[in-house]
């Protein structure tokens, strides 16, 4: 046991300092507690201690203690009273007077952020991991370790994680990590469902089985290969990520923009609003009905709704059903809307030149989808985008 000390301040007598001793508690009290002797008042001006010491005879286990005033009851260590609870008779006595003031300090309260954090949407990605990171890198969202750097931004992948590209399972497994370390910081990061998901979903879950795919029988396995599939990362498929990607949401609406991934009006046949649209693709794929599955696939495969002369009446539509100023977009690459034509080997002559998101539709529409696939540019970009 560690025993008290004296220690003298300055221009003041001496002050005994708290012991372990002090704090003390016994396992049983005595059950009639002993009144503390009277002390002597302090001459003014004299220190007060900041416990007030007790008597021997107060702690009878310790050594000089005196055997118990007549009358109290005590129990051994041993054998305690039943339903008897320990109370802690020997703590020190604090009086109102024998409390140290010390300065009032007013908290200091932590800077919050006034509102939401900037928002960010990224395009379709097809694999291409080592290219969305350096994206990522440029617009500031993650460090160079690949962690969320962001603090309260907020940031939309608009589908189509996997296919064509080499690494679609890396895509996934990124994004899902991001999700978790942007909410940890306050912000959030967050996916829509691209027709490619439902796609690699479909190749998983029925495979060869026959479809009616409106122009004979198809099957979601060579569906999948003929638009991309690749067995690396089907081999590396786990339940993990197809449970992510099956809760995956249709189309949101964040601040004045209407998210989604095809730029087709073929949301408008699964609901009026925005939760309706979501509520009835996840009540397809949790029915795991092989043509309805098809079906919604083939429907969200359709493209290019406001590129023509009739593309900003459809964008009004699809904005009066959801609410929101602005279409934005992915699925259809920029150079196909603006009848470019891009290669897949690379060659830099045949590069299309996409320096970032094509704003058209009489302004209400914002294609994200830079044509990565094609040698193109896997574009990250910030809203709102004026053009």
């Amino acid at each position: 046991m560690v025993e008290g000390s004296m220690t003298q301040g300055a221009g003041q007598g001496p002050v005994r300092t708290a012991t372990l001793r002090d704090f003390r508690v016994p396992p049983y009290a005595q059950q009639t507690p002993v009144p503390p002797p009277e002390e002597p008042s302090a001459p003014p001006g004299a220190p007060v201690p900041l416990f007030r010491q007790e008597p021997p005879s107060a702690h009878p286990e310790a050594p000089g203690a005196s055997a118990p005033a007549p009358g109290t009851t005590t129990y051994s260590d041993d054998e305690p009273p039943e339903g008897y609870t320990p109370t802690a008779r020997d703590l020190p006595v604090i009086q109102r007077g024998d409390t140290v003031r010390l300065p009032t300090v007013e908290p200091v309260a932590s800077a919050a952020p006034d509102g939401p954090g900037p928002l960010y949407v990224v395009g379709d990605v097809h694999g291409y991991l080592d290219e969305l990171l350096a994206a990522l890198r440029e617009q500031g969202l993650i460090d160079e370790s690949g962690n969320w750097a962001a603090g309260t931004a907020r940031l939309w992948f608009l589908g189509d994680f996997t296919d064509r590209g080499p690494d679609g399972i890396g895509v996934i497994d990124l994004v899902m990590r991001l999700s978790a370390e942007a909410a940890a910081a306050g912000g959030y990061c967050k996916a829509l469902m691209g027709n490619h998901e439902l796609l690699l979903l479909g190749a998983k879950r029925f495979a060869d089985t026959p479809v009616n795919s409106g122009a004979g029988t198809a099957t979601f396995q060579a569906a999948w290969l003929l638009n991309g599939g690749q067995k690396a990362d089907m081999d590396r498929l786990q339940d993990v990520h197809l449970q992510w990607m099956s809760r995956l949401d249709a189309i949101e609406q964040e601040d004045d923009h209407l998210l989604m991934h095809s730029d087709t009006t073929a949301y408008l046949e699964y609901g009026d609003s925005i939760e309706a649209v979501n509520d009835t693709v996840h009540a397809i794929l949790n029915r795991n009905d092989a043509d309805e599955c098809w079906d919604l696939f083939r429907k969200f495969t359709r493209r290019f709704a406001f590129r023509d002369e009739a593309g900003p009446q459809a964008a009004r539509e699809l904005l009066s059903t959801y609410g929101g100023g602005r279409v934005v977009h992915g699925h259809s690459p920029i150079p196909y809307l603006l009848g470019e034509v891009g290669t897949e080997d690379g060659e830099e002559d045949a590069r299309p030149v996409v320096e970032g998101p094509h704003v058209y539709a009489d302004g209400l529409a914002i294609a994200m989808d830079g044509g990565v696939t094609m040698a193109g540019k896997l574009l990250v970009q910030q809203l709102p985008l004026h053009g």
